[in-house]
């Protein structure tokens, strides 16, 4: 067994869908923009795991995103091959950092947000 969509809420799909390919540099695996469906994977493995950028439309998942928003807490993490390069890179595209990169005792992370309502983490093993 194998993981093969993960959703992430976000408060409109299409504006999620540029960030996460224009600036993060996912690649698009499905575009519906008129059904707001939006679909990303990574580049380096773009058979790999797809991530389903869905609306929070419903109110659960509203209050969820918001809750872990206002919490501080990335939603989800993705790993890198170096985090400091990493933040160099989004720092010029203006993304806007919760965190600067800090070393911990299980790697290197910074806290980014994604501009559609998530807290992302960006980890480099140690």
């Amino acid at each position: 067994m194998k993981i093969s969509l993960v959703s992430i809420p976000v408060h409109n799909p299409l504006e999620a869908f540029k960030f996460y390919t224009e600036t993060l540099g996912f690649v698009k695996k499905q575009y519906i923009p008129e059904q707001y469906i939006a679909i990303v994977a990574s580049p380096e493995e773009p058979d790999g795991t797809n991530l389903l950028l869905e609306p929070n439309s419903h109110p659960v998942s509203k209050a969820f995103q918001e809750g872990v928003y206002n919490l501080g807490l990335p939603l989800i993490v993705f790993g890198v091959e170096d985090v400091q390069q990493e933040y160099e890179r989004l720092k010029e595209l203006g993304v806007v950092f919760k965190q600067t990169p800090t070393k911990t005792q299980w790697g290197t992370q910074a806290i980014l947000e994604d501009t559609c309502g998530n807290y992302v983490q960006i980890h480099q093993m140690p």
